[in-house]
């Protein structure tokens, strides 16, 4: 990509919706929103269906959608498959479950965050999922790291499937994947090279049967291949690379 298209889009305006029942949320967001340097508001909804209508129409980048309005993950469903659209989950205590955060992973929600998080980790989130395409709360990984019941509609329990062993190098590049880094990050911890990092994390999305870096950390905290607060990830070069 020429080095002017990743100027671009690191100070592109990022335009921001919300869909939520709560009218102090929806007044509160859009004010932090409006003085907010690279962010644009676009507009909130209070239910799914004018939700939809509202992303339909005004093409939002990033959309902000209360748990408490897709209790059963339909318009997640409806709304994570657009490519052009990062859907930002806020969940509430009712709805922090294994099964519930699970799903809207597998649905493709690019970002899940407390409901009750503080407005600059919020802030993080909205920029992080238009960034880099991924956001996970850390106040979540007890939840992801806990076993996911099965489910009543069929769906293959993937904390049960069978998977390949990591190596002790993807293992530390998947740590750091879950700590928020990115690759040219990852190569300076380990001391390697950038190429060396895709082709590792390459490697864990096949073994893990996973279609990008936040669905693999999240499986990884379920199945039990990352486990919270784990021992630090030593950054000195080996010859395992």
């Amino acid at each position: 990509m020429p080095v002017g298209s990743n100027q671009q889009r690191a100070t592109a305006t990022v335009g921001v919706a919300l869909i939520d029942g709560t009218p102090l949320v929806r007044e509160g967001l859009s004010a932090l929103i409006a003085r907010t340097p690279g962010l644009r508001w676009i507009g909130a909804a209070d239910s799914a269906a004018l939700g939809m209508r509202l992303c339909e129409r005004l093409r939002p980048d990033v959309v902000l959608v209360d748990a408490a309005l897709d209790p059963r993950g339909s318009l997640c469903h409806l709304l994570a498959p657009k490519p052009d659209l990062g859907v930002v989950l806020l969940v509430d205590d009712a709805r922090r479950t294994t099964q519930y955060v699970a799903n809207a992973l597998t649905a493709g929600v690019r970002g899940v965050i407390l409901r009750s998080t503080q407005p600059s980790q919020l802030l993080a989130a909205i920029q992080s999922v238009h960034r880099d395409g991924r956001y996970l709360d850390a106040a979540l990984a007890p939840v992801l790291a806990a076993p996911v019941p099965a489910q009543q509609n069929g769906a293959l329990r993937q904390a049960g499937a069978p998977r390949q062993t990591l190596s002790r190098r993807e293992h530390q590049v998947l740590q750091l994947i879950a700590d928020g880094l990115e690759n040219q990050a990852i190569a300076n911890v380990l001391f390697v090279s950038v190429e060396t990092v895709r082709t590792h994390v390459k490697s864990i999305l096949r073994k893990l049967a996973t279609r990008d870096r936040t669905h693999a950390v999240a499986v990884a905290f379920r199945s039990g291949v990352l486990v919270v607060d784990p021992p630090p990830v030593p950054g000195t070069r080996t010859a395992q690379d």
